[in-house]
């Protein structure tokens, strides 16, 4: 396995984190690494963290200094991210983490972006509150076949990106989970390739959600409508061997 970045978002996960972490780490290689992001040394998970990173190099616990809440964590894990391909994934069990592996080769092959789908044709949603799943679905299926960006799942944070494209394009996130539409936006925007494969994603087994849909509306609609632009080209991607 060529190596990869995986960026992990934690709040107050404690022993929760795991299971999680347990499957991260059996899906990646040896020369992989772990950034898993808190926002305050108080964080319950940082003990677990710090455990697992004594007997695995590959655990980055890793402090953000960006500023609170989940998009300043994944935008700061992405910027730490020191392989051409990282992944955002969740630490709640709720993602396929045995697809890492295939998500990261699409982007070696040349894509900008290759999202785990849930919506479409073999992917699924299992579980999660009516409306947030409502509202992702809409947005999802909209902006594939209105501004066909080339994903029916823009909103889903498990994705792989080319970390030349991030740090090309940068990161103006701040709120929620808007990360995984805004940088497919903004590649759709560049004409970059994204690409897609059928996901299966399951409502978190512990612990509640952090995700505030109704609060984090404007900031999704903002990246959804960005969608929609001119194109900005930005300089072609590098790429790698596979």
């Amino acid at each position: 396995m060529s190596a990869l970045s995986v960026v992990i978002p934690v709040y107050n996960e404690g022993e929760a984190v795991r299971s999680s972490l347990e499957r991260v780490l059996a899906a990646i290689g040896p020369d992989s690494e772990v950034i898993v992001v808190y926002d305050m040394m108080e964080d319950t998970t940082r003990p677990v963290l710090e455990e697992f990173a004594a007997r695995d190099k590959r655990v980055r616990p890793s402090l953000n200094t960006i500023g609170r809440g989940p998009a300043n964590a994944i935008r700061f894990g992405l910027q730490a991210a020191t392989t051409p391909v990282a992944i955002v994934t969740m630490a709640d069990d709720s993602d396929d983490a045995g697809q890492m592996e295939e998500l990261a080769q699409l982007v070696r092959d040349g894509a900008a972006v290759a999202a785990a789908s849930r919506y479409m044709k073999g992917g699924q949603q299992i579980g999660g509150p009516f409306v947030k799943r409502t509202l992702s679905r809409l947005a999802g299926l909209s902006l594939y076949h209105l501004a066909r960006v080339g994903t029916h799942d823009a909103t889903n944070s498990f994705k792989a990106y080319s970390t030349e494209f991030v740090r090309q394009v940068g990161v103006e996130s701040d709120r929620g989970f808007e990360i995984g539409i805004e940088l497919t936006a903004k590649a759709r925007r560049a004409r970059l390739p994204i690409v897609e494969i059928p996901t299966t994603w399951k409502d978190r087994p512990f612990g509640e959600s952090n995700f505030k849909t109704v609060r984090w509306i404007p900031y999704y609609l903002r990246w959804w409508l960005h969608a929609f632009g001119r194109a900005r080209p930005v300089p072609q991607l590098t790429g790698e061997e596979s």
